[in-house]
């Protein structure tokens, strides 16, 4: 049985449906449950991506946090942004070809927010930015891609963790937070806040 680096001080709960987020999570060996939340997310409007993704951070929180009777929730939201202009799942082929076109043979940035909140409290809030470089895709493998169906429920149209992983050339940032969790941060504060420890 492989061992485990953190144990819990305080329930947590994820309020996400990503199977990204818990398997981050879970590789660390956190114990937590999952109440997606059922928000209708707003359009962005004149704020910047980074606060925009806080916004929808806070949202996703607050009503998970409302209907948790112990423990902390651990919200967060992954946006795509290409020369300011943000990129969300795809809506359809055409959305999702246009996206990896603009990606394509050039650098875009991802921004994570996550809200840690106990009840109407918020504990923590953070957004992080990684900027990934994509290699010069052509028009065929674009379309090999997308016949994976891989891209249509992520931001950006692809998967770092996934098929896409070898049209990035690079990265600067943490990796995690392109997949859709800044693991270093989280982790920083939930043991700052003693929500977990480390295992003994």
């Amino acid at each position: 049985m492989r061992r485990r680096i953190f144990r819990n001080l305080k329930p947590l709960t994820l309020a996400s449906q990503s199977p990204r987020r818990k398997e981050l999570l879970a590789n660390l060996g956190l114990v937590f449950s999952v109440e997606p939340a059922k928000i209708n997310e707003p359009p962005p409007e004149s704020e910047t991506p980074k606060h925009y993704a806080l916004k929808l951070a806070r949202l996703k929180a607050n009503e998970v946090a409302s209907q948790v009777k112990e423990g902390v929730v651990l919200a967060a939201d992954t946006i795509v942004v290409y020369q300011d202009e943000i990129l969300g799942k795809p809506q359809n082929e055409e959305d999702a070809f246009r996206m990896l076109e603009l990606l394509s043979g050039n650098k875009h940035e991802v921004f994570t927010a996550y809200i840690i909140q106990e009840k109407s409290a918020i504990l923590a809030e953070n957004v992080v930015k990684t900027e990934v470089f994509f290699k010069k895709l052509t028009q065929e493998e674009i379309k090999a891609y997308l016949a994976t169906d891989e891209p249509w429920d992520k931001a950006g149209a692809y998967a770092i963790q996934g098929l896409a992983s070898y049209m990035v050339k690079c990265i600067n940032g943490s990796v995690t937070n392109v997949i859709g969790l800044p693991l270093t941060e989280v982790i920083e504060d939930l043991l700052r806040l003693k929500v977990i420890t480390y295992e003994k």
